[in-house]
């Protein structure tokens, strides 16, 4: 089985599962059902969604929107699809001899197809739809209030402006109330290991650190089998149309069509030195700004923007911290672009006029600090998932940091239910060496100022779970894999 880009198709079961689950419950039941997809741009959306619809044994429509592209267009390229799917509608060859005029015409065709059983119906880019023809969503509503509803339609709708799509689903929206939500996220950790047979956990950690689960550049490193996650990033930075190169700016340049401040945060907070900035770093970090009265409104603002509407920034606080505190700190969420940020943006220029040693020797000379500062958020993820099954984590609600003011005592990971600590860990990702007993003991003392830590379990953490004298418990890069099990 092959995906989009020509390899094997791996992992996304459980949305797979999902998705056949609505389809079961449309075909028994007799009743339309509207399925809203939204993930960022380049996760896999629409090879899920093709996935879906060519096993699932049920006539389907998939209409793959144009950007900017106007009403007319949208609607003669829909109408075409009638005729381009492997399992096509009932009659295709008919519902095909003439565009819709609208999109009342084209949902009324549908409902003609769905008399004859169940039909899957797929807009791919529902928002580039909806923006050449500003009354879709209305005139959606009412064909489904008034007869599609009524009869077996899945209707899915794909959208990678994950604002947008969540307005679709808020109250006073036309679609309110008719839509069932479905993220399609990046490929978890447990699923790059699927497609990277026969490498070690901490092999499959790093190659999820670099690639952030993109499905299109896991299948780029499929390629390289032979290599370890970091030999394939110095042939990539080596090439500026690789994937690994190209990959984010398509990302980004949807989330930001135009040069905007956001961007510019976004972009400071991507490519410190600490894995985790605080304001005042990222404020002090940003260069063309407004002038300095003004820059800190500016920064604030975007920090809203980029944590709240558009989900790139993770705001992080400390165990224990009221959400008011102003102990604050910012990480870009996803992964690769952490990564990309890091060693790709500011070298862009660079590596298109064939200076690639410059990229990979920032790269070689510190992918071990930048690995082992970006491996924690993970680790704790892993932690915070474990916690359904492992003994040691029983009633943990939250995994996160720990820090003072002054930075001067810092905690790697804090695992907490609502009265106690129960662990606090220290985060070591050394390709060789264990944790030392130097560090336990430090760990140890750090424990004492941690808020509700008295009976918290000393805790270590490394790629090869080896236990450090004087601690209570370890976790291997294999034990933290398996929270994706």
């Amino acid at each position: 089985m092959t995906d989009s880009w020509g390899s094997r198709f791996f992992g996304r079961r459980q949305l797979l599962s999902v998705l056949h689950g609505h389809l079961d419950t449309v075909t028994g039941t007799g009743s339309g059902r509207i399925v809203a997809v939204r993930g960022r741009r380049q996760v896999g959306k629409s090879t899920v969604v093709e996935r879906f619809v060519e096993t699932a044994d049920t006539p389907y429509v998939f209409v793959t929107a144009v950007f900017q592209a106007s009403r007319s267009k949208q609607l003669e390229d829909a109408t075409l699809a009638w005729g381009e799917s492997s399992h096509p509608l009932p009659d295709a060859d008919l519902l095909t001899q003439s565009p819709a005029s609208s999109w009342r015409e084209w949902l009324g065709r549908l409902a003609i197809a769905a008399r004859s059983g169940s039909v899957i119906a797929v807009l791919d880019e529902f928002p580039w739809l909806a923006d050449a023809d500003p009354s879709l969503e209305g005139e959606l509503q009412a064909q489904w209030d008034r007869t599609l509803a009524k009869l077996p339609v899945m209707l899915v709708l794909i959208g990678s402006d994950v604002a947008m799509m969540d307005r679709l689903a808020s109250h006073g929206r036309p679609l309110f109330g008719r839509l069932t939500p479905l993220v399609v996220p990046a490929l978890n950790p447990s699923e790059i290991a699927e497609a990277l047979p026969g490498r070690s956990a901490m092999e499959v950690f790093d190659a999820y650190l670099v690639t952030g689960g993109y499905p299109r550049l896991v299948s780029d490193l499929t390629i390289h089998r032979s290599q370890t996650t970091a030999d394939y990033v110095r042939d990539s930075l080596t090439d500026p149309y690789s994937p690994l190169v190209t990959t984010a700016r398509l990302s980004l340049d949807a989330e930001f069509p135009e040069p905007r401040f956001a961007y510019q945060v976004l972009s400071a907070i991507g490519a410190s030195d600490n894995a985790s900035p605080g304001f005042k770093d990222v404020l002090g970090s940003i260069t063309d700004a407004p002038e300095r009265a003004r820059a800190e409104t500016a920064t604030t603002r975007a920090l809203r923007t980029l944590t709240e509407a558009k989900g790139l920034i993770e705001r992080e606080l400390p165990a224990w911290a009221p959400p008011s505190s102003k102990l604050r700190r910012y990480r870009v969420t996803d992964p690769y672009l952490r990564f990309w940020f890091r060693y790709v943006e500011r070298n862009v220029d660079r590596i298109a006029r064939g200076r690639a040693d410059l990229a990979i020797a920032a790269f070689t000379r510190d992918w071990d600090t930048w690995r082992g500062q970006s491996i924690e958020p993970v680790v704790r993820m892993a932690l915070l998932r474990l916690a359904i099954t492992d003994p040691h984590l029983s009633g943990v609600e939250s995994v996160l940091p720990w820090w003072v003011r002054d930075n001067s005592v810092e905690v790697d990971a804090v695992a907490a239910t609502a009265q106690a600590t129960v662990l606090v860990a220290t985060i070591k990702w050394r390709s060789h060496g264990n944790i030392t007993g130097a560090e336990v003991d430090q760990l140890r003392r750090h424990r004492e100022r941690v808020p509700r830590s008295e009976d918290a379990l000393i805790t270590a953490i490394s790629p090869n779970g080896a236990t450090p004298k004087g601690a209570d418990l370890a976790y291997s890069a294999r034990d933290l894999l398996t929270a994706w099990s």
